[in-house]
């Protein structure tokens, strides 16, 4: 039968591929439009799964906020190219939207599934690397930040005493202004209890071998090698927990510092309660 070049047209536009390869697989299948679509998909499968070795290290972030819940997803791909596919851009949005009206905290098969489809169709290794859902409560504001081209999104948590302070612009300008020092800075705890015991037990070690290899230090006696050594950890500290930050708009003055004045201001006791950083190609 003969192939019309409105069947190859129709096709090409449902699957992406070339118009000789839409041709064929109508051809192929004797003219049978759903035979041939599958038929096109099966071999963008293949081609996808000979990829799938190769790292898929770019990508974007997307954050959406909506009725007191944010989603955060990474969705990755092996070139820069296809993250600014706009395919790929609508994928990302639509699986945010996904994971908001479901609820979903992690990937899943269903999420998987619509990445699966969209890369056999460019042919081109992707995944979706990570999924976080973030919920706020009565007296709790979510705020995110999408950085660059969506190299990096954060949501930060908020609570205040008074439920009256989240809707004023003080607290909405502070609340972004976190959002943004957070991707700046991206601290590794919101403050010391936060830390991992093990992980700041590792560092006071680092920091201790680095005390005795000191010739300047040699000499000294083990309390004063002591009390440089925790001055040496609560620097560290500051410079990784984020209420002891300097504040990214002015750092002459903490994090904390910030929060508390604001609240002095508004009425209203201000406190981070969570936040999530994500970042392209981080694990």
């Amino acid at each position: 039968m003969g192939i019309s070049a409105e069947d190859v047209k129709k096709l090409r536009e449902k699957t992406g591929a070339g118009m000789m390869e839409c041709k064929n697989a109508l051809v192929e299948t004797g003219g049978d439009f759903s035979m041939a679509e599958k038929l096109l998909k099966e071999k963008g499968l293949a081609a996808v799964e000979k990829r799938s070795d190769r790292a898929t290290n770019e990508g974007k972030i997307f954050v959406k906020i909506r009725d007191n819940a944010a989603a955060l997803v990474e969705l990755a791909s092996e070139t820069d190219f296809v993250a600014r596919n706009p395919e790929f851009i609508a994928l990302g949005e639509v699986i945010a939207d996904r994971v908001l009206e479901k609820g979903y905290t992690g990937p899943n098969e269903e999420l998987a599934g619509m990445v699966t489809d969209l890369a056999t169709k460019i042919r081109e290794n992707m995944s979706l690397k990570r999924v976080n859902l973030v919920t706020a409560g009565a007296g709790e504001y979510l705020v995110k930040y999408i950085h660059g081209d969506g190299a990096i999104g954060v949501v930060v948590k908020l609570g205040a005493g008074n439920a009256g302070a989240l809707q004023k612009e003080e607290f909405k300008t502070l609340a972004f202004n976190l959002a943004l020092h957070i991707a700046a800075f991206n601290p590794a705890a919101l403050d010391r209890d936060h830390i991992d015991a093990a992980f700041l037990k590792e560092q006071e070690e680092i920091f201790r071998k680095q005390l005795e290899g000191d010739e300047k230090l040699k000499e000294k006696p083990a309390n004063v090698i002591d009390n440089i050594l925790r001055g040496k950890v609560n620097k560290y500290l500051s410079d990784i927990c984020l209420l002891e930050q300097g504040y990214v708009k002015d750092e002459k003055f903490s994090v904390a510092q910030v929060l508390a004045d604001t609240g002095k201001q508004l009425g209203a006791a201000i406190n981070v309660v969570d936040y999530v950083y994500f970042k392209v190609g981080d694990s």
